[in-house]
């Protein structure tokens, strides 16, 4: 029960208490959480910018639809995607499993072909759009985290991808932008701390099949 105590105990938060930091531990458990995270077929099409930078957080204002949670939050964490997963990364994730595990090729060649062929078949589109997938899946789980180690957050969509892109000079990283999550501690005046969840019943949103 208590995760359920702790996912009761979360929020979006809407203001931040900009005076309050996330120790280097805190920061070091989100970092691991983004790392352990699944993907499809572990491949990590992903990237998190992890940023501590109030000037640089004040920026980000005008490109989230002026949320001040960017620029208040301890930290400000940007989830990205490779703009490409192409067959040399494909070959870098077998060769990593390898050399992780002492796994031989023979183990890993049929797999890493049936990937290499399934991408290069596949649109770029598609595989922009599947990577996507799995930075949602990663908030999810970091918000998760943040609310089991009692870090405040707010999961965010609202914001202009392509200005936070240029902010980032993403392009020369081969990187785009996709979440923004504001981390750090809830404001004493927050008027959404005291609040209570809305949400339906399980019965409503539950279907079990016996």
């Amino acid at each position: 029960m208590d995760i359920i105590n702790s996912l009761k105990w979360r929020y979006a938060v809407k203001k931040f208490d900009s005076s309050k930091k996330l120790s280097t531990q805190q920061v070091n458990t989100l970092k691991e959480a983004f790392n352990l995270t699944a993907t499809s077929f572990g491949l990590q099409p992903v990237k998190m910018i992890v940023i501590n930078n109030k000037e640089l957080q004040e920026k980000f204002v005008e490109h989230s639809y002026y949320q001040r949670q960017v620029a208040d939050a301890s930290h400000l964490l940007v989830l990205c995607i490779d703009t490409d997963t192409t067959t040399n990364d494909i070959n870098n994730y077998f060769n990593l499993e390898k050399e992780t595990r002492g796994t031989s090729e023979d183990v890993v060649s049929a797999f890493r072909k049936q990937l290499v062929e399934m991408y290069e078949n596949m649109p770029l589109e598609k595989r922009q759009l599947s990577a996507i997938y799995q930075t949602y899946i990663i908030l999810g789980n970091l918000l998760t985290v943040c609310a089991v180690e009692k870090i405040d957050s707010c999961p965010m969509e609202g914001f202009v991808s392509d200005k936070i892109d240029e902010l980032l000079n993403l392009k020369a990283l081969n990187l785009k932008s996709v979440l923004l999550l504001p981390v750090g501690f809830r404001s004493k005046d927050d008027i959404m701390s005291g609040m209570k969840k809305v949400r339906k019943k399980l019965s409503e949103t539950i279907i079990e099949i016996n």
